[in-house]
């Protein structure tokens, strides 16, 4: 029971971080420095509840986090985050609620909850107001459980598609992140954070640039690329969404460790970004400074340089923030006034949760109820996710009695569909490091058996997927529509399936009017066969061998051919995929993955998604994303007396970011555009987009814009807004964007971020080379150097009926 000298901070009505001072010299530095620190639920309770063995050590002096807690049954995850809770208010000195995180990128990480398409799905619907949706949805969700911080969501601009990790963002573009980013931070932390979670934006930064595409590497950047690109989403979350937490990137910038470099966590973050919440350690960042960075010695080391760049938090548990971090202080090496910044930004956002008031969960769940929540969203979530990139006019197909063969490692594995950082995922990660595998995730290595055998039911992936989700695979799916299906793998993701498949597979398609192809990749969590995910890059994002065979062998028995790709990242393609009648491409969607590919194949959904990212033609080309800047890559002029920009291939993307197609047609016209403004300013563009075909459809209008700087070579395009119109067949809409001068900022000559007098280029269409309609306009004035909070980030775009 608490014996604090004085209870002052419990006032309600003081400020959180007053009340976080008030707290502070209670504590004793021992008390302090474990604060910044976490401890495995395990080492607590047993799965049942009840108090651990040993636990009593850990309460004298208590840690202030709780991570990867988690089950199959809410019920017993609301009793154990319970549980925790009352062992820390109740028996430890000061009664300091824990703060107890869990990952929640695409849905809460913990059974029973509802699984969304994954990050790069969400962002190719570009429908940021849905994202809100669910993310209000999980926030609810985890407040009732007794969580109140999310290790999500990944902010990161993924360049790089040999990066494992591309899934885990919104994509390429650094305008599509941030307003994802913002409506993510708004929808999880709420308008009041007493009754919302806390958002972690991860992870910063440059970590979707890593040298070679490998993660954990270093990432190679300047100031002005490190401040314009990659921290434009962290900056925007901070500034528009009152971002609370961040997690530093595992790689160098600059040549220092992100977790101990001042610079990027004090000077860039908090002093020009103007973020006032805390940093989290990426799990066992602090270590690897030691181990694999060899930028420390020893852990005493790495804690005084990590608290002195302002690391607050180690996770998941103490290698240099508990006796290490002690000794540093009490040997002065490291003044206490250091520390006590970091736990008094970590008091504080406890007493903005209102966990001193409340840090139980809710007593009871209705798993039931709680397991159907966000169904219906997430069906359209994963509608709107995919991309038809090609279509010779083959799809939709036909409903009635069509012959349809579904072959290809993705035709009848539901399971696929749920990657890493999906609960599935996680747990069947666990599982296997139990069963003595390696988990790719840093951190989460270390085997409980005793504990997850408790937690965790027997069901296998597919069926723990099909009951617990009703997910069901693309050949089911597509048995709701077509007259017969016939199904074979063909091939793993990766290997072969022998003489015996290629005859089945020859058999089906020579009886099949229409052939499914069903390829693609996994993300996995642990060494079973996977392409994508954590400690999964690639040095050739070639589609695999083993696919490529069976595409050949389908392409040669002359029958019509749809290829759906279910991946995370882009794939070069072979010439049998490109030959295909239609290219589908489609996210790790969830449960209603495949059901959403049925419904676009067979015209029950018209296809809006977008691509995220481009698709180049060949690893050679890496990095080919559309705003690069003018002079570099293929924004360069082609030589003389060639006619590509490489004497093999264009050096173009094969398809090009937010490209994707339609079954009706749509046009722009009626352009207008405001002539000038100043840099205090703004300007209006308006188009009207028309639905020219035959059915309902919904197209994205998007805004791309050319910044004609002096002095500094910029991108040859940014995006700079878009609007997702959903029309009848013969219905036209107005759309106008308002942009803000201060949107226009960079990096000048004389290092300040300002917005300049400039000539600014637009052009206004459905893909990054889609020049549907052009135009210009002029910033005039004074030089105008913006501050953080002077910035603006997001365009306002508002489509009307005509």
């Amino acid at each position: 029971m608490s014996t604090a000298s004085s209870h002052s901070h419990r006032d309600v009505h003081l400020p959180a971080d007053t009340r976080a001072a008030l707290l502070l010299p209670e504590m004793t530095l021992e008390e302090k420095c474990a604060q910044l620190t976490a401890v495995w639920p395990w080492k607590l309770i047993d799965a049942d509840g009840t108090q651990a063995e040993g636990a009593d050590e850990f309460l004298k002096v208590p840690p202030g986090h709780i991570p990867a807690l988690s089950a199959d049954d809410p019920n017993r995850i609301a009793r154990m985050t319970g549980a925790i809770q009352h062992q820390f208010v109740t028996r430890t000195r000061l009664g300091i609620p824990a703060l107890i995180h869990q990952e929640a990128l695409n849905g809460l990480m913990a059974g029973g909850h509802m699984v969304f398409p994954t990050a790069i799905g969400l962002a190719a619907g570009f429908s940021p107001e849905l994202v809100r949706d669910m993310v209000d949805l999980i926030r609810r969700q985890m407040r009732r459980l007794g969580y109140g911080q999310a290790l999500s969501p990944v902010m990161d601009v993924a360049l790089d598609p040999r990066w494992g990790r591309v899934h885990e963002t919104y994509g390429e573009d650094p305008y599509l992140c941030a307003a994802f980013a913002v409506a993510y931070t708004r929808g999880l932390q709420s308008e009041d954070l007493s009754e919302g979670v806390i958002a972690t934006a991860k992870h910063f930064l440059g970590y979707g640039m890593a040298s070679g595409g490998v993660n954990l590497s270093a990432y190679e950047g300047g100031d002005r690329r490190t401040r314009d690109l990659f921290a434009y989403p962290f900056e925007a979350a901070i500034q528009l969404a009152g971002l609370r937490s961040v997690m530093n990137s595992y790689g160098d910038v600059d040549g220092v460790p992100a977790g101990v470099s001042r610079e990027v966590l004090t000077d860039l973050l908090r002093g020009t970004l103007g973020f006032e919440g805390f940093v989290a350690s990426d799990y066992d960042t602090v270590k690897q400074v030691v181990t694999r960075q060899r930028a420390a010695a020893t852990p005493g080391e790495a804690a005084r340089l990590a608290i002195a760049a302002g690391l607050d938090v180690e996770l998941p548990v103490p290698f240099a923030y508990s006796e290490a971090l002690v000794d540093e202080v009490r040997s002065g090496r490291l003044d206490e006034g250091a520390v006590d910044a970091c736990v008094r930004r970590v008091l504080r956002a406890k007493f903005e949760l209102g966990l001193f008031e409340n840090p139980y969960p809710q007593e009871r769940i209705d798993a039931a109820a709680v397991a159907g929540e966000g169904r219906e969203l997430s069906a359209e979530l994963a509608r709107r996710s995919v991309v038809l990139v090609k279509n010779d006019g083959i799809l939709p197909l036909e409903r009635q009695g069509l012959t349809v063969g579904v072959i290809g490692p993705h035709a009848d594995a539901a399971w696929l569909q749920f990657p890493t950082y999906a609960y599935p995922s996680w747990r069947d990660a666990v599982k296997a490091v139990d069963l003595g595998e390696a988990m790719n995730m840093v951190g989460g290595e270390t085997p409980q058996t005793a504990w997850n055998k408790a937690i965790f039911t027997s069901e296998d992936s597919d069926t723990f997927a099909r009951e617990r989700y009703g997910a069901r695979p693309l050949n089911e799916e597509i048995a709701e529509f077509a007259g017969t299906v016939s199904t074979e793998r063909g091939s793993t993701l990766t290997r072969g399936l022998g003489e015996s498949a290629a005859e089945r597979v020859a058999d089906i398609a020579g009886r099949s009017e229409v052939i499914v192809l069903a390829l693609g990749g996994a993300s996995l969590w642990f060494n079973g066969e996977r392409t994508e995910g954590e400690g999964s890059d690639s040095a050739d994002i070639a589609l695999p061998e083993a696919q490529t065979r069976l595409a050949e062998a389908v392409a040669a028995a002359g029958k019509p051919y749809v290829v759906v790709l279910f991946q995370g990242r882009a794939y070069t393609l072979p010439e049998a995929v490109r030959g295909a009648a239609a290219i589908v491409v489609a996210p790790y969607g969830g449960p209603f993955g495949p059901k959403a590919v049925a419904e676009v194949l067979f015209g029950a959904v018209n296809p809006s998604g977008r691509l995220p990212y481009s698709i180049p033609r060949h690893t050679g080309q890496i990095p080919v994303y559309h705003h690069q800047k003018s002079g570099t890559g293929y924004r360069n002029p082609v030589p003389p007396g060639t006619s590509e920009l490489y004497l093999d291939m264009p050096g173009t993307p094969l398809y090009t970011f937010g490209h994707g197609l339609s079954y009706t047609d749509f046009t722009l016209g009626d352009l207008t555009c405001d002539p000038e403004t100043d840099t205090q300013g703004s300007v209006r563009i308006r188009t009207t987009v028309t639905n020219t075909g035959d059915v309902y459809g919904a197209t994205v209008v998007q805004l791309y814009v050319r910044v004609n700087t002096s002095g500094v070579t910029r991108p040859a395009q940014q995006l700079a807004g878009f609007c997702r119109v959903a029309q009848a067949a013969g219905e036209a809409r107005r759309v106008t964007f308002e942009l803000d001068a201060a949107q226009l900022g960079y990096t000048d000559m004389a290092r300040e971020f300002a917005v300049e007098p400039a000539k600014v280029d637009f052009f206004l269409g459905f893909d990054a080379d889609d020049r549907r309609v052009e135009g210009a306009f002029e910033l005039v004035g004074e030089k105008r150097v913006l501050a953080s909070t002077q910035r603006s980030f997001l365009s306002v775009a508002v489509a009307e009926h005509v």
